[in-house]
């Protein structure tokens, strides 16, 4: 099937546009999309996508050439913009004209100006008109008249629950049975209950933090238990890495969850429901060095299990779950061990909290003031 399809990514293509263009063309459709506006986004067209951008250039020297070929149509529709206040969506819709005019659906993704313009590329072209609405269409529509008139061109209007269809009957006279129900799709296969093994790694993206060697422990891991939740980015550390770039060159981005930098609760959260904190702290090129990881403390505090290196004081609190540094194999072991085990986990969890209750309490900050006191001098 030939789908001309009118959207906008104003801000990249959103999810549920991303999934229904993938989708359509599994389907072995032939997709033309044009693009009102365009941006990059969190979501961005594949290889795939044959992508028709609003060209300023087309839209001005298309107009004669159609007026010239559906002068009568070309003069009613002007006049109709006009009086609707929607000339910018019917210069556009001739500009599109050439290339929707062979297809054999045109499908408006969203009741606003893709509609507008879809209604003019139909009434222009002859080519059936589909428009799938969502929600805010109905409640915050750029032209309600235009919405209306658009509306009632339309062979099938697709919408995702009863309660749009009856907003749309109730309030922009939609006839009932040119509306279809059709629900969004959802990837079932990775949105489902899988038990997985969540291992935490707080720090700014530095070569000394250890992202490498934990992201080559998860790749000679080869489990589908894992997934990796990696808390932090990009800092103005000597020695900085790309963790997201990273992950993709080891191999592991399908196991990996980056969260960018976190603080407060949502910080506090993510130690909660991790199981295995691990930060494989090592020297980096320079020889800088840690001293004692504040977010080591963190996590045993939380009572979690700590998996990290012998590397300057981190051994002075944490004893179980410790290896060499830049080892990866040592590094997997160590992590294998520990998601092997839900009991040995909570035990050493346990053992982690009582250790930071001894080792990093505000009784720290008194100690700091009897020294701080006890050198001052005396101001008279």
């Amino acid at each position: 099937m030939k789908i001309a399809m009118i959207v906008s990514m104003k801000y990249g293509p959103t999810k549920f546009l991303h999934r229904d263009v993938e989708a359509l063309l599994d389907k072995n459709n032939l997709i033309k999309i044009f693009t009102l506006l365009q941006n990059k986004g969190l979501y961005n067209p594949t290889e795939r996508w044959r992508v028709i951008p609003v060209s300023r250039t087309r839209v001005i020297f298309s107009q004669i050439p159609v007026f010239l070929k559906k002068r009568a149509v070309y003069l009613k529709l002007l006049r109709e913009a006009f009086q609707l206040n929607a000339v910018k969506n019917f210069l556009i819709a001739v500009s599109f004209y050439k290339q929707i005019k062979d297809d054999e659906i045109i499908y408006a993704y969203f009741g606003d100006h893709k509609l507008f313009t879809g209604y003019f590329c139909k009434m222009l072209t002859g080519v059936p008109l589909v428009v799938s609405i969502r929600a805010y269409e109905l409640y915050r529509n750029p032209n309600n008249a235009m919405f209306v008139k658009a509306l009632a061109q339309c062979d099938r209007i697709v919408t995702i629950t009863n309660h749009n269809k009856k907003r749309l009957m109730e309030h922009f006279g939609a006839q009932e049975d040119k509306i279809e129900i059709v629900r969004q799709i959802i990837e079932l296969d990775k949105f489902k209950p899988i038990p997985k093994i969540k291992i935490l790694i707080v720090g700014f993206f530095a070569e000394k933090k250890g992202h490498e060697v934990l992201f080559k422990a998860i790749k000679i891991l080869q489990r589908d238990d894992i997934e990796l939740w990696v808390v932090g980015d990009i800092n103005r550390s000597i020695v900085q890495i790309d963790g997201r770039k990273l992950a993709e060159q080891i191999g592991i981005a399908d196991r990996v969850a980056f969260f960018g930098e976190q603080s407060g609760n949502a910080l506090r959260a993510l130690y909660r429901e991790c199981d295995i904190f691990c930060l494989p702290s090592r020297p980096d090129r320079y020889g800088d060095h840690e001293g004692f990881p504040n977010v080591i403390a963190e996590a045993m505090a939380s009572g979690k299990p700590v998996v990290s290196t012998f590397h300057a004081g981190i051994p002075e609190a944490v004893d179980d779950f410790l290896v060499e540094e830049n080892n990866a194999h040592q590094l997997a072991k160590a992590l294998e061990t520990a998601c092997n085990s839900a009991k040995l986990r909570q035990e050493i969890g346990e053992k982690n909290r009582r250790r930071a209750e001894t080792l990093f309490s505000a009784q720290n900050n008194d100690a700091l003031q009897e020294i701080l006191k006890k050198h001052a001098r005396s101001i008279v």
